[in-house]
């Protein structure tokens, strides 16, 4: 005789996956682009040294002119579109993944990030962002008088 572990909701997951794994692929597919062109954000990481912050945003396949980099209210926004390329009618498409259409990016500024500063350059399908840091000048003490 063998012993097996029974596990209760194994079956559960197995029918779920499936479930939603199904219905995605049955979703209409306007749909399924409009979906995905609203939730495509580029990857960003943040870092800070002693001068400055920097941000990271992987953009592969997006031209540096088809990216805007605005600062308002000290509010960054990364904005801007990957084109989709144009295909030829013989291409037969197996699999589309990468996700084309506008996307933002906004990042709130520390106080001590120099707005007027900020400058951006792009290398290797990634912008760089540097945002140096304000020098901060502390009050010097002072002597005052009473009258």
């Amino acid at each position: 005789m063998r012993v097996i572990k029974w596990e209760p909701f194994r079956d559960v997951d197995d029918v779920f996956d499936r479930f939603f794994a199904e219905t995605m692929r049955r979703w209409p597919r306007q749909a399924n682009e409009n979906r995905a062109a609203l939730d495509w954000a580029p990857a960003a990481d943040v870092s800070e040294t002693e001068a400055e912050y920097l941000i990271k945003a992987d953009l592969p396949e997006v031209r540096k002119e088809d990216v805007s980099i605005t600062v308002q209210d000290g509010v960054l926004t990364l904005a801007g579109e990957r084109k989709q390329e144009k295909r030829e009618d013989s291409e037969k498409l197996h699999r589309v993944e990468r996700v084309y259409g506008s996307f933002a990016r906004r990042f709130a500024l520390p106080e001590n990030a120099d707005e007027q500063g900020i400058r951006a350059e792009s290398r290797d399908g990634v912008i760089l962002i540097h945002i140096p840091k304000a020098k901060v000048v502390q009050p010097q003490p002072r002597q005052i008088t009473v009258q």
